[in-house]
């Protein structure tokens, strides 16, 4: 089939179809994670005792390779070239190079985070968009602040389970609503799980049959925590039809520097997107800031030390997550097991006799009470797209690692971070507060 974007000329509005049953773009709310990151700071700011596990930060201390490479690179004041220096996306097509995915550097742009070049992706593609339920945050977000709708697709692990993706895309064309991009997230945020090859094999199919451009958003790749756990990139599968994102902001904890980039497919499809994302970026951001885009390059480069940093992150990420998901398991929660990254995705169903007898029927409601009560900050998985009365949370762990960066290198070093002082005294807290709620 051949592959197409939305016709070339114009781009689509930032308004919303007549009819569509999403916000237009001055109705988009702060980002969930964003927004529960600030209501943790004004808890600490007055001195109250906070838990900080709804914000999706790695909580790990710059390298000192990288920040050398940023100091050094300081006086680099020009804008550069909208798809990013030279040297960057080379690096970068070095790095999916090592992973199995040969590429050019010319396919790789560069933007100021992952985020900017994903809302880039479904403004260029045009076209409805569908994403995993659960999924990140701001995918449905992004899609409204462009003009079209996210439509949701329940499936495993950031993959929108393929059946389903087929009848709803069919669905959707049919009312007029045509969907010409799926995207999907290896590993999942928020479940903190990884879809297997099989689920990933069958949606490149259907994105095969339908015309789908797939858009793999591959941030957490470098954070699957057992190394024999089998990763399956639609870009290996479907090459000519797979856009695969990343960035520096998991991997290496580099969230603040706002650096990300883009894998576009070789061939006509690639050069197009290409053309069409430059524009955008040109509107938006005009490029990436210089001085990261030189410490970047040495990132993707991935030499030995930070090669390293990243294995020693893995090793905490899972160690954390797997203490906090027993700890939920321990009050009565369903807990699939942690995966990779920093995420665990406790399900309350189990406990809806009790919790209803606290008033509490939502998980909006849960989440709250854990803040305001307790001093838990967590996200309701409706945040996600998930239903409201499914009592699920997302819960991001790596904000235990301490509160400056001597405890957090001292996490990344020790053999058992679960035995620190500071991170037993959060798990300890966790426990109590789980007890007290479901007694």
């Amino acid at each position: 089939m051949a592959l197409t974007v939305a016709p070339s000329q114009p781009l689509p509005s930032s308004r919303p179809d007549p009819g569509c049953p999403c916000l237009g773009p001055a109705g988009v709310a702060v980002s969930a994670t964003l927004a529960a990151n600030e209501a943790m700071a004004a808890r600490r700011s007055r001195g109250q005792p906070v838990l900080p596990m709804a914000f999706g930060e790695a909580g790990l201390p710059a390298h000192p390779l990288l920040r050398e490479a940023l100091a050094r690179a300081a006086g680099y004041t020009c804008y550069g070239p909208v798809a990013g220096h030279p040297a960057l996306r080379a690096a970068a097509a070095s790095y999916w190079a090592r992973r199995g995915l040969p590429t050019d550097p010319a396919a790789v742009v560069a933007g100021p985070g992952s985020k900017a070049l994903l809302f880039g992706l479904i403004a260029a593609i045009g076209g409805d968009v569908a994403v995993a339920r659960p999924s990140w945050v701001s995918y449905a977000a992004q899609a409204s602040l462009a003009g079209r709708v996210a439509h949701l697709v329940p499936g495993p692990g950031g993959v929108p389970d393929a059946d389903r993706l087929a009848r709803a895309v069919s669905a959707a064309r049919a009312a007029g609503r045509p969907v010409r991009s799926v995207i999907v997230t290896l590993p999942d945020n928020p479940t903190g799980t990884l879809a297997p090859p099989a689920a990933v094999r069958a949606l490149c199919a259907v994105a095969e049959r339908h015309d789908l451009i797939v858009i793999s958003d591959e941030i957490y790749r470098d954070l699957v925590h057992a190394d024999d756990l089998p990763f399956a990139s639609p870009a290996a599968i479907s090459p000519e039809r797979t856009v695969v994102t990343t960035g520096l902001s998991k991997n290496l904890a580099l969230g603040g520097w706002r650096l990300g980039v883009a894998r576009l497919p070789e061939g006509r499809l690639g050069r197009e997107l290409r053309a069409r994302l430059l524009g955008v970026g040109s509107e938006i951001w005009s490029a990436p800031a210089g001085p990261v885009q030189q410490a970047a390059a040495l990132a993707f480069g991935e030499p030995p030390a930070l090669a390293e940093r990243v294995a020693r992150s893995r090793r905490l990420h899972a160690a954390v997550a797997a203490a906090v998901a027993e700890v939920f398991r321990g009050a009565g929660a369903s807990v699939p097991a942690p995966q990779a990254a920093f995420y665990v995705y406790p399900d309350f169903t189990p406990l809806a006799g009790p919790l209803r007898r606290r008033g509490i029927g939502s998980d909006e409601e849960l989440a709250a009470l854990l803040l305001h009560r307790y001093g838990v900050g967590v996200l309701p998985a409706s945040a996600f797209g998930e239903p409201a009365w499914r009592l699920r949370l997302r819960v991001a762990t790596a904000l235990l690692y301490g509160e400056d960066d001597a405890r957090r290198t001292a996490a990344l070093e020790a053999a058992d971070p679960c035995a620190l002082p500071w991170i037993a005294a959060a798990l300890s807290r966790l426990a109590e507060v789980l007890a007290d709620l479901t007694a």
